[in-house]
């Protein structure tokens, strides 16, 4: 099934990605937030989460195809000086042409960041690149698709997302800090702001002394992409 969903969203033959956007602003999450950053949205996603607020990157109707030199091209055109990119999605491990992408960001000396949705397997995203990977809770309607598995995989570098919109997500979230050895420190927890507010879910954090980080989505605030 996986590898059909990649087929459908990739040409192997000449390297071409679908592409929903490229884009120059400042990094909205992560433990980079604040930090001005090169955006590559990629097109088609094997979810639906019930708060995706990139429903226009769910599918290759609203992308158009580029190949890798055409992507560089444009991202030569913004913010020179900037090293730092980001490759997310709709979920870019769905096109097996992104690890050519990653190959010549990475010959490039761009900073990588990449955002998954944590349904794929990570193991051969190239160990440069800083992985932000999403652990689904159970408002999304997809904490059955969890590939844990990919915890083999994370390093000191990666971080895990969970976002929290119910009670039962953020016990979720809780208990699963408890399952062992992450492999990483940097543990991100956000706020469906439509259904639960940060501020109730900082005042969660301090109350039971989680040691992990409250992401805000630093762009909707600033009301930039």
């Amino acid at each position: 099934m996986k590898e059909n969903l990649r087929a459908n969203f990739t040409d192997r033959q000449t390297k071409m990605l679908f592409i929903n956007e490229v884009f120059y602003s400042i990094q909205g999450e992560s433990s980079f937030a604040g930090y001005p950053c090169k955006f590559i949205r990629l097109a088609g996603c094997n979810l639906k989460c019930s708060y995706c607020d990139t429903e226009e990157a769910l599918t290759t109707e609203n992308s158009k195809k580029f190949n890798i030199s055409e992507i560089i091209s444009i991202l030569r055109t913004m913010g020179g000086k900037i090293r730092l990119t980001e490759v997310t999605g709709g979920e870019p491990l769905l096109q097996e042409a992104v690890y050519d992408l990653f190959d010549e960001l990475i010959k490039l000396n761009y900073v990588i960041l990449l955002e998954t949705n944590g349904t794929l397997d990570i193991r051969n995203v190239p160990r440069e690149i800083i992985k932000i990977v999403d652990i689904k809770c159970p408002s999304s309607g997809f904490s059955h698709k969890n590939n844990y598995k990919n915890l083999d995989y994370i390093t000191a570098i990666d971080e895990l997302k969970f976002v929290i919109g119910t009670d039962e997500d953020y016990e979720f979230a809780k208990d699963f800090l408890k399952t062992g050895d992450l492999r990483t420190k940097k543990i991100i927890f956000s706020a469906v702001e439509a259904v639960m507010s940060s501020t109730d879910l900082a005042l969660k954090i301090l109350k039971d002394e989680l040691n992990v980080r409250l992401g805000i989505q630093l762009h909707k605030v600033l009301r930039l992409k």
